[in-house]
């Protein structure tokens, strides 16, 4: 373990071992080869953790090896233990599967990636699992468990548990002479881990305590209170758990310990945490009731809920009537999973995600859209009156759904946000297989509470089920939530593409899955429009999904809306993607898609006005849903009106306040606008501070920052954190690292470096441009490298030819890109004439870039090669703030 790599002091730990609470003297023994810093599962021969710790036992007592207490160097790590359950148990070919498939899922997480190329990551293999030591940050290990924990449910059916502790560690000499790594840190790791079942992502006190400062963190962190470990120690444990990973249920440690004290609190609990031990036993009641098969009473349950309802209010708040919001109103809240398995989450979400689709087909309605619900997840206490208020509805629907064997229980409940009066219960219990007569009987009953007129389509739409294959839904769903929470940029471009995949299987098991064909269509055209697979291929796969749609359906205002999406995203023909949004506005009236759709068109057109009008509108059926509302912040900025951008994005603050990226952007804008770089710099610092794990959010604009300060360092330290991801996304146009090692050079002067860098983005970008052709945004960066390696013709040969391929006229928004681009590439292919030209007509038109603002151009090194001419000075003047 690198020394110095450790942020976090060992003094309270050391104080410990001073009080005896933790052993002096570490001692780590293995016949086997020397450990290496970091190291790779076909590396190093795996070794029991009781073989490791019973030799830790026996050399800590054989005195000759012991080190004196005054020369231990202890440092903070923190520990990930993982093991397989019910590993011994196996044939010995399941296990060496199992284990290898084991250790490809870990290596493959981008926090294991990320340590062990930082060099702050030890592996210890443990035979029937391993134990993974970072000395980078706490959220190292959480966010290795959450993606294991995510990647093991697409995987073959074997259980994993897993323990997180932050604790000492030391580099020791074993008894073989040879250098690795021991600690009580690892020690505790493992018993956290020991009180886990299948599933479950354990923290120890100290490390919950930690992840609890940050709000991000809050909701998933769950009190379990004390559990009884080896050698007679007692720790206090927490339960981490997400939508996508991690094991709500309590271990089966602590339910006799549960089901003993009631609701009373364990001592030790951590108190910050959202969910006391008493709404933990009543889960366990409510739980165990319905596995018995009472039938729950809808009067008591909707007392109860009442009940605690009012106790979340908080004491002297007044809580006005909602007067202003439409009568026949709804919003669907997050189905409770009450079902044993987990994997039902998806089913319950898949229920909710059906009312609302039903419910969202009748035009006398208006339905808040899914994404903006999604925040209210089960298990938490809902303030009725103020999620009624925040979404801008009447009233409310939320239920629970209980899946055991071919049966199912729904409980569903309207209530009245105005005044949180229940207006209509009902219990269904049903064959499994009438799960979809059971959404349509739900959503024509709440049609009917709301006094809502139903035409004899909608009715028919109603009743028409999605699918009969239940796996198949689950993969939808699963599918769905993906898409819909995956935002337009490169961190996320996987998401795209492991959706695809789950769509494929879902239509694999039903090929007359309609709804599944069109996520598809939406799906592959924006992998193909961002430019993460701008080929033919890609476009294909598109049009065989779009035909697949309008050959099952082919008059459905939902095969309109996938076809629109596709002459937008996929062919960029806004006059028939227009059309066919028209055709579907007039059944979709509560779907934001399409008037967000229409948004972007018309954006793209140049009629920005008439684009954010329907944005704006979009966001009016859906108002939680940040992403749209970056998008109207963007509007704001292409039309270079940054007060009400302002305005916008601390609106989309307001509901994520801890998203980094928002953060970061709306620091910027001060910068593009008015060229301040205070309140970036302030937000970079902050984050690095306080939240170094995920500086690499936003190092690009660290990056860009130093570069202005002449901060050295600190730009290579930027770079650094990006590793291999790309430096810079504006649109489509994706600068690599190596274009901003090259960029750096430059600025230095270091001729020799920026040669370097620059062939080698070259290389990267050729394949690109041949993969490509005829990109405009491929070709516009080649040519921009080119003009940084000297190739004068090329380059000017290349921007032109970008420009071309992707006039203003055809997109507005990526053609005004193009003309700043190629201005660039002239003023660094030494042509200052042809720069200024079309840098003054790409500046003042109404665009996507951000290199063509009034700070970019003021401070950005890209602009050096104009610096001094009166002509750029006087552009540079004219977009200053007035």
């Amino acid at each position: 373990m690198p020394r110095g790599s450790l942020r976090e002091s060992t003094k309270r730990e050391y104080q410990n071992s001073k009080q005896g609470r933790i052993s002096k003297v570490q001692v780590f023994e293995t016949p086997t080869s020397p450990l290496p810093a970091i190291f790779e599962p076909s590396l190093f021969p795996f070794v029991s953790i009781f073989e490791f710790s019973a030799t830790f036992e026996r050399s800590r007592r054989a005195s000759k090896f012991v080190a004196p207490e005054s020369h231990l160097q202890l440092e903070i790590a923190h520990v990930l233990f993982i093991d397989v359950v019910g590993y011994s148990k196996l044939l010995i070919d399941e296990q060496h599967e199992i284990l290898e498939e084991l250790n490809g899922i870990v290596a493959s997480t981008e926090a294991f990636r990320a340590a062990r190329e930082a060099s702050q990551l030890i592996r210890i293999p443990t035979g029937d699992g391993m134990a993974l030591v970072f000395s980078s940050s706490l959220e190292a290990p959480v966010r290795c468990a959450l993606e294991i924990g995510v990647a093991l449910r697409s995987q073959r059916e074997f259980g994993v548990r897993m323990g997180i502790h932050s604790g000492p560690v030391s580099n020791i000499t074993d008894i073989n002479k040879r250098s690795n790594v021991a600690g009580s840190g690892i020690n505790i790791a493992q018993r956290v881990m020991d009180c886990g079942d299948a599933g479950h992502i354990l923290l120890s006190k100290r490390v919950a305590e930690d992840l609890g400062h940050y709000r991000r963190w809050q909701p998933h962190l769950h009190d379990l209170g004390e559990c009884s470990v080896k050698h007679g120690l007692t720790l206090s444990i927490v339960n981490l758990y997400t939508e996508e990973a991690g094991n709500p249920n309590p271990p089966e440690r602590f339910k006799p310990a549960r089901a003993a004290s009631g609701a009373a609190a364990p001592p030790g609990r951590v108190k910050r945490f959202p969910l006391s031990i008493g709404l933990v036993v009543a889960g366990l009641i409510l739980f165990g009731v319905a596995v018995l098969g009472t039938i729950f009473a809808p009067g008591i349950l909707r007392e109860s809920r009442a009940r605690a309802r009012t106790r979340s209010a908080p004491a002297g708040s007044a809580t006005p009537t909602l007067s202003s919001v439409p009568e026949k109103s709804i919003a669907v809240l997050p189905f409770e999973n009450l079902s044993a398995e987990k994997a039902n989450e998806f089913f319950a979400d898949g229920m909710q995600d059906e009312i609302l689709t039903d419910l969202a087909k009748i035009a006398d309605l208006k339905v808040v859209s899914r994404m903006s619900v999604m925040q209210y997840k089960s298990g938490t206490t809902r303030n009725m009156r103020e999620i009624g208020r925040a979404l801008g509805v009447a009233h409310l629907l939320e239920g629970s759904v209980q899946r055991a064997g071919q049966k199912v229980r729904v409980n569903a409940q309207l209530i009245d946000a105005r005044t949180d009066a229940h207006q209509w219960a009902q219990v269904y219990d049903r064959p499994l297989g009438d799960v979809f007569a059971i959404q349509s009987e739900i959503a024509g009953a709440i049609a009917g509470q709301l006094q809502a007129k139903l035409s004899p389509n909608e009715k028919a739409a109603i009743a028409q089920p999605p699918t009969a294959d239940l796996a198949a839904f689950d993969d939808y769903t699963r599918a769905k939530t993906l898409l819909l929470t995956t935002g337009f940029n490169l961190a996320q471009t996987k998401n795209f593409f492991q959706a695809i995949e789950i769509l494929d299987n879902a239509i694999a098991r039903d090929p007359g899955f309609f709804a599944a064909y069109c996520q598809l269509v939406t799906a592959n055209d924006i992998v193909y429009a961002l430019g993460h697979d701008h080929t033919t291929a890609r476009l294909a796969l598109a049009e065989s999904a779009l035909q697949n749609a309008a050959r099952l359906r082919p008059d459905a205002a939902e095969t309109h809306l996938a076809r629109a999406e596709h002459f937008y995203f996929g062919l960029r023909d806004y006059r028939r993607a227009l059309a066919e949004l028209q055709i579907a506005r007039r059944t979709l009236v509560n779907d934001p898609r399409v008037f967000e759709l229409s948004g972007y068109i018309l954006r793209r057109e140049g009629r920005h006005e008439e684009g954010l009008r329907d944005l704006e509108h979009a966001v009016a059926l859906d108002p939680r849903n940040r992403s749209t509302l970056v998008q109207i912040a963007l509007s704001y900025q292409f039309l270079q009106r940054y007060p009400e951008e302002c305005v916008v994005l601390d609106r989309a603050l307001a509901i994520t306040p801890d998203d980094i990226e928002i953060r970061s952007t709306r620091a910027l804008v001060d910068l593009l606008w008015k060229a301040d770089i205070k309140p970036l710099r302030e937000v970079i610092e902050r984050i690095r501070t306080e939240q170094p794990a995920s500086i690499g959010d936003t190092a690009d604009n660290w990056f860009f920052l130093a570069l202005i300060e002449h901060d050295w360092p600190g730009a290579e330290q930027a770079l650094a954190t990006l590793g291999n991801s790309p430096l810079w996304a504006d649109g489509p146009v994706v600068l690599s690292n190596q274009f901003g090692e090259g960029l750096l050079a430059r600025v230095r002067h270091d001729d020799a470096r920026a040669r370097k860098a620059f062939s080698a983005a070259r290389l990267q970008q050729e394949r690109v441009v041949q993969k490509q052709k005829d990109y405009g945004p491929a070709l516009c960066l080649l040519g921009l490298i080119d003009a940084a390696l000297g190739n004068r013709d090329a380059a000017l040969k290349e921007g032109r030819r970008a420009m071309e391929v992707l006039p203003v006229a055809k997109d507005s928004i990526n053609g005004q890109r193009m003309i700043v681009y190629f201005a660039m590439i002239a003023a660094w292919a030494g042509d200052k004439d042809v720069s200024l030209q079309e840098l003054s007509r790409g500046a003042h038109t109404p665009g996507g870039t951000y290199v063509a603002c009034y700070g970019v151009l003021k401070l950005f090194p890209f602009w050096d090669p104009l610096r001094g001419d009166p002509r750029f000075n006087k552009i540079v003047a004219s977009l200053a703030p007035r």
